[in-house]
């Protein structure tokens, strides 16, 4: 069973940094387009960043030059580094693996930026 299990929400004071991680197993990671979205309560699910199996990326306006999606295939971990957090930022954020038909998600990491 396919499993991506996703780590480093809390909460974190405005103008702070979280670094988000997702591991996954039972798929073959490096063939796979990685991504992370977040969901924030009556909101939809929206996409933050994005990784291909070849490294390209892409990011959402709100979070460019603030966030930083990285891959270590060798660990089989994608990771969102989230620096300048805004109170805007607070959200579930779920990690997603898609590779032609078969599209996988983790179960979620809260993160909350309050003061």
């Amino acid at each position: 069973q396919v499993q991506l299990v996703e780590s480093g929400g809390g909460l974190v004071q405005p103008g702070g940094s979280l670094r988000l991680s997702c591991a996954a197993s039972r798929i073959i990671f490096s063939f796979y387009t990685m991504a992370w979205y977040r969901q924030a309560p009556g909101r939809q699910r929206e996409l933050v960043a994005r990784i291909s199996s070849a490294g390209s990326t892409n990011y959402a306006d709100s979070v460019k030059g603030r966030f930083t999606i990285s891959r270590d295939n060798a660990k089989n971990t994608v990771y969102l580094q989230m620096n300048s957090l805004k109170p805007e930022d607070t959200a579930v954020y779920y990690c997603n693996a898609v590779w032609g038909k078969s599209d996988y998600w983790g179960q979620g990491t809260q993160v909350t930026v309050s003061s």
